[in-house]
């Protein structure tokens, strides 16, 4: 049986690979893997400590719950707090927030449990349901298997009368993660006063914040696909879709344009010339910024197989040391936090400040990316040129088997000839996504012509060897 969770949370198209009644059995499942743990002493995962709420005989797990825009977020959401508040958990609904909303209040609060609903940057129809140990952490693949267990057993936790979990509203609570992104502000509240910004909020979860936060920095703002329309989240929009963005900030006249996704944990720019800068370069800018103030955990930046060569070049010229992870955000965290870093991040735009947040933030990133501006006094094509990116091609495959990517021994050949091809000058990458039904085919060369020529056969290879 497949794993149910993939490298970002369980996700799906709702109603179909993702129903309400498994919704409400992962709830359940959590609350029982959470009550377990808290009532035995818990095992570092990875040498890590596992971070929890305080317990105590008597102690009631609290578990935080928001959503994106999505029109599926509302059965789901109240299949999710059923199956919480029915295993006698306390739930606190904090409405439509971005994920890094989530992790925070979990954090803040104290919660046992947080659970996001939202599918980030795939399509409408597709939804997912992404789980926060205490602390705000994404929990570590050894408790999701715990639940997984527990979803494929009997789920036994079933209070009644006065033990049954209760459910509240608490809006307010998004307040404090405002003042705490605008506190994160290296010349503080109001710095970004004189800039002028394009947010594009891709109809999700950041519809009404990323404004709101951006306008309480300084800028002059003017928001982008921010009606906060589910039924439209990501569509030619957002972090995935940049054109409408560089229009829009060539059409105003902005500074900067800013991208987040459905549930804005991602954050892509545009600089004035609307040319995209991505999460290397923002990376690569934030690297700098932050080893020039002595606040770069022991010099290091981690980022994932995805990230430009060229992005390593930079990093060496600078005297800044690189870890490499396997693709996810959750696993640039736990490298993060083993080795004692400040900061990581994957091209798409995942971008970790470990001192101010426990997951990837997209407006927590856009800030830093405007107090560089700010700070320096530098327009961001300027910031940008820290590194020089080598032509990449990404191809996604469809409708093919993504299960034996890693088995095809045609697969394998194509790739070790196209690497033979390159002669050390570039490289390849191919691999199954973990969030979509999707292989991604990567290759950088030294040219454009080249890299695309060798992406394309690849990915002729993959629809042969993998339908």
């Amino acid at each position: 049986m497949a794993r149910l969770f993939g490298t970002d949370g369980v996700r799906g198209v709702a109603n179909a690979d993702l129903t309400a009644q498994q919704a409400l059995e992962l709830a359940s499942a959590a609350v029982e893997e959470v009550a377990a743990r808290d009532a035995s002493p818990q095992q570092p995962v990875d040498g890590v400590p596992v971070a929890r709420a305080a317990s105590s005989a008597d102690h009631r797990p609290v578990v935080i719950v928001g959503r994106d825009t999505r029109p599926s977020g509302e059965f789901l959401e109240a299949a999710v707090v059923a199956g919480l508040a029915s295993s006698g958990a306390d739930v606190v609904r904090i409405g439509v927030v971005p994920t890094p909303v989530v992790s925070y209040v979990v954090a803040q609060t104290g919660a046992d449990l947080g659970v996001m609903l939202s599918a980030s940057h795939n399509p409408m129809p597709d939804n997912g349901i992404k789980l926060f140990a205490a602390g705000g952490l994404k929990l570590p693949d050894e408790v999701e298997d715990a639940i997984e267990r527990r979803m494929a057993g009997p789920l036994t936790r079933r209070p009644v009368g006065a033990e049954v979990g209760r459910v509240r509203d608490d809006v307010t609570l998004v307040n404090g993660y405002v003042d705490h992104l605008l506190a994160s502000l290296p010349a503080g509240p109001g710095s970004l006063q004189g800039l002028k910004v394009v947010v594009d909020c891709a109809q999700g979860a950041a519809s009404d914040l990323a404004p709101r936060v951006l306008r309480a920095a300084g800028a002059d703002v003017i928001a982008l696909h921010a009606d906060g329309d589910g039924l439209r989240i990501n569509d030619r929009s957002g972090a995935t879709h940049l054109d409408s963005l560089r229009d829009a900030v060539r059409l105003h006249g902005a500074d900067v344009g800013i991208a987040h996704d459905g549930d804005a944990d991602r954050c892509l720019a545009v600089d004035a010339l609307g040319e995209i800068v991505d999460g290397d370069q923002i990376l690569a800018i934030c690297a700098v910024a932050l080893a020039e103030r002595g606040e770069l955990g022991n010099g290091t930046v981690v980022v994932t197989i995805m990230s430009n060569l060229g992005f390593h070049h930079a990093m060496r010229e600078a005297g800044i040391n690189v870890v490499t992870t396997p693709v996810g955000d959750r696993y640039v965290l736990e490298a993060m936090r083993s080795g004692s870093y400040s900061l990581g991040g994957e091209q798409s735009g995942h971008v970790v400040f470990l001192r101010h947040a426990g997951t990837g933030d997209g407006l927590l990133t856009a800030l830093q990316v405007l107090g560089r501006m700010a700070e320096k006094g530098q327009p961001l094509d300027e910031l940008a040129k820290v590194m020089t990116r080598l032509p990449q091609v990404l191809v996604n495959v469809r409708g093919v088997d993504r299960s034996r990517a890693g088995t095809s021994e045609e697969l394998r050949a194509a790739v070790a000839e196209a690497e033979a091809e390159l002669g050390g000058s570039g490289r390849v990458l191919l691999r199954p996504s973990g969030t979509e039904p999707l292989v991604r085919v990567m290759v950088e060369a030294p040219t454009d012509q080249l890299a695309r020529s060798l992406a394309d056969r690849l990915a002729d290879v993959v629809q042969r060897a993998l339908r």
